[in-house]
């Protein structure tokens, strides 16, 4: 496929519909983001540009002794159907349209329009965010590239509806598993039921009252709840294995570590008794919003003073983890992302574009 036009000074919503027409499914970035690199290169005067794999970066360096870094990735999840775009009326239909290729083309636009900002920019348009982590574009920058990801103020173009959604909850994966004693169903007391073992640990599930927490404005909501169970042989046979994998959403305020102690001390009972053992299957820390920071602090002026929480675990995190505070602003409603019916509206592109442009150009309270 050759390596299609983008004009970054059109009008972003045009940009959006641009980017949507080139399919960019996780793993097969390369043709987007020949478009990415090649647009910047002739259109974003004053950056340093540098191509990582189908990673596209750009930097300015005109001693502005602030520094905001925009991020976003460039793939999609599978198409449905929905590749090119289509626009009716207000909206814009297409996969990546709400899951980020509008976030993309605000930052593309704003890259080639913005004269003389207030601040130095750092660009970061990353593959495979829609997949494993160790593929993650992001990831191989903070591995192989560290100094790009240097910042005052990360701004990651995820759909939030055009509010700030400040900060990120934690994730936490467990798996409780129970053993018994294989036997014949009509005999059996010569048997254990493994299922029967998790009767109490769903039991605490059921009963437990999550927390909600304000930091920095922001309401987070905690939640933990089953998520998978597995277990049963046949339908004459007592099993003797079976499990039940939990999922705990976690606040910021607390560590990957805090969390998992919170978890294990519901089950303790059963852990130390034998009734089940315990594992960690997966775990992404959370990041806090950092709004009280004067870079983000002027963000959200340029907002409006509009924000919330982010509940979902998203690459803020990554930049959290550095020290650097980081929120998410795009367009497009999270709801809708990966849907068939994928659709942003164009005025939530326009509004996050404004936003965006007083932000960095510090006309937020002119």
């Amino acid at each position: 496929m050759s390596v299609p036009a983008l004009d970054l000074t059109a009008d972003p919503i045009e940009l959006t519909a641009a980017l949507v027409d080139i399919p960019s499914v996780s793993r097969d970035e390369k043709v987007i983001a020949d478009a990415v690199e090649a647009a910047l290169r002739e259109q974003a005067t004053g950056f340093d540009i540098v191509r990582h794999g189908n990673c596209v970066l750009a930097r300015t360096n005109r001693g502005k002794g602030r520094r905001v870094l925009l991020a976003g990735h460039l793939d999609t999840v599978p198409i449905a159907d929905n590749v090119p775009s289509r626009r009716e009326g207000d909206i814009i239909h297409g996969c990546g349209t709400v899951d980020m290729k509008s976030g993309d083309a605000v930052f593309l636009h704003l890259a080639a329009t913005i004269a003389d900002p207030a601040v130095d920019l750092t660009l970061i348009f990353y593959d495979c965010e829609e997949i494993a982590a160790e593929f993650n574009g992001l990831g191989t920058i903070e591995r192989e590239l560290p100094q790009w990801l240097q910042a005052d103020v990360a701004i990651l173009g995820e759909p939030t509806g055009g509010l700030i959604e400040a900060g990120c909850q934690g994730t936490l994966r467990v798996r409780l598993t129970a053993s018994g004693t294989r036997a014949h169903s009509a005999r059996s007391w010569l048997g254990d039921n493994a299922i029967h073992k998790l009767a109490r640990p769903l039991q605490v599930l059921a009963d437990y009252a999550p927390r909600t927490v304000d930091i920095d404005g922001c309401e987070y909501r905690e939640g933990l709840n089953a998520v998978a169970i597995t277990g049963g042989v046949a339908g004459n046979v007592v099993p003797d294995a079976a499990s039940v994998d939990i999922n705990f959403r976690f606040a910021p305020d607390r560590s990957v570590e805090q969390a998992t102690e919170h978890v294990r001390a519901l089950f303790a009972a059963q852990i130390d008794a034998g009734t089940v053992t315990f594992e960690r299957t997966d775990a992404a820390p959370g990041a806090l919003p950092g709004l009280a920071h004067p870079a983000a602090a002027e963000l959200v002026a340029a907002a409006g003073g509009r924000f919330r929480a982010k509940f979902g675990w998203t690459d803020v995190s990554r930049f959290a983890a550095l020290g650097i505070p980081a929120v998410n602003l795009g367009p497009g409603d999270p709801g809708l992302a990966h849907k068939r019916d994928e659709r942003v509206e164009v005025e939530q592109i326009a509004e996050v574009t404004a936003t965006l442009r007083r932000y960095l150009t510090g006309t937020a309270d002119r």
